[in-house]
């Protein structure tokens, strides 16, 4: 029996459904919203709240966890490895790293929801999209 497998399929074979929500997971992480149709909205969401419950976690293995569902690709940002601030620009006389998805994940967004017990993302209906009519969303962190 089938029971309970109804999942959000995205008419999209297991491998290109896997790559649009870890995508789509690394552009919200990235900007804090986004807009997209209102069925990958609703698919990224338990996936999304998801990866934020291993930041709040914040140990090494729920790190390495979280880098297999997000691409880690580098923000415009830079990091100081002692104090932990962002800088906008390079900074001379500090020790500074890019600043990537995952470690402003960690460094940010899981500390910034430790005291939520879930629901970390919200979805708005938006007007459907103008060239064919797709119901629109805009998913973004709360």
């Amino acid at each position: 029996m089938r029971h309970e497998a109804n999942r959000n399929r995205l008419s999209r074979p297991k491998d290109q459904r896997d790559a649009l929500l870890r995508s789509l997971a690394t552009e919200l992480f990235l900007h804090g919203e986004i807009k997209t149709t209102i069925s990958k909205a609703k698919a990224l969401k338990p996936y999304a709240e998801e990866i934020i419950t291993l930041a709040k976690r914040g140990d090494l293995h729920a790190r390495r966890q979280a880098a297999k569902f997000i691409f880690d690709v580098k923000t415009s940002k830079y990091v100081d490895r002692e104090t932990g601030e962002v800088f906008d620009t390079l900074q001379e006389g500090k020790k500074l790293i890019p600043q990537t998805v995952l470690r402003k994940l960690f460094s940010e967004i899981g500390k910034q929801y430790e005291t939520r017990n879930g629901g970390y993302t919200r979805i708005y209906h938006l007007p459907p999209r103008r060239g064919d009519a797709a119901e629109m969303a805009l998913i973004q962190l709360v």
